[in-house]
């Protein structure tokens, strides 16, 4: 699309929408204004994306939530993680029993100083923290026994903690907001049941 293209197209906004763009990113492309222009002129899309609060902290669109929290790490805890990280081959699938979790992440920053631990959930933020304390209790102490000042999985205060340290997402896209850890489950179940039924047709 030519700019004369673009700049017809954006015109053909209502002055409204046009005007709350040009306040928020005036300095932005002509293309960039109707890619935003388009998908909130479109109500269905916006609702089915909508963003709200995830309980204490945190974003949430649909059913799943997001949690990111970056702390300092005691002296040498990066290298106990390493090798524990390295013990596991990286992979946390004991994590699963967490039956919210959709994923975990957990990185090094500032030359091994501080800790980034990042997930996606389904649901409220206490709920998520509490079945944490409930399931996977011994990970969640030996990970986070390397940052500085941690209380504990099962100590009153590891909320508020944990808030201390959390960064709010500044915004949050998910592409299934409502396909929740155990509907996911589910429909994969369904497929293996459906290819097996079929295999044996054949």
């Amino acid at each position: 699309m030519t700019k004369s293209e673009q700049d017809k197209t954006l015109s053909a906004i209502p002055a409204a929408l046009r005007q709350k763009i040009d306040e928020a990113i005036s300095d932005a492309s002509v293309a960039l204004k109707l890619f935003i222009a388009k998908r909130l002129a479109d109500p269905d899309a916006v609702a089915s994306h909508r963003v709200t609060k995830a309980g204490r902290i945190g974003l949430k669109s649909g059913q799943v939530s997001e949690l990111t929290l970056i702390a300092p790490l005691k002296a040498g805890g990066a290298e106990r993680l390493k090798k524990f990280f390295a013990l596991i081959d990286q992979n946390l699938h004991g994590a699963g029993q967490v039956g919210t979790l959709h994923n975990m992440r957990f990185v090094f920053l500032e030359n091994e100083t501080k800790l980034l631990f990042a997930t996606a959930y389904d649901g409220e933020w206490d709920p998520y923290i509490d079945d944490f304390a409930t399931l996977i209790p011994e990970m969640m102490d030996y990970i986070f026994g390397n940052v500085e000042g941690w209380p504990g999985i099962h100590s009153p205060d590891v909320k508020d903690f944990i808030e201390r340290y959390q960064l709010p997402a500044a915004a949050w896209f998910v592409a299934d907001p409502d396909l929740t850890v155990a509907e996911a489950g589910r429909l994969q179940r369904q497929d293996k049941a459906v290819r097996t039924f079929v295999g044996n047709l054949n």
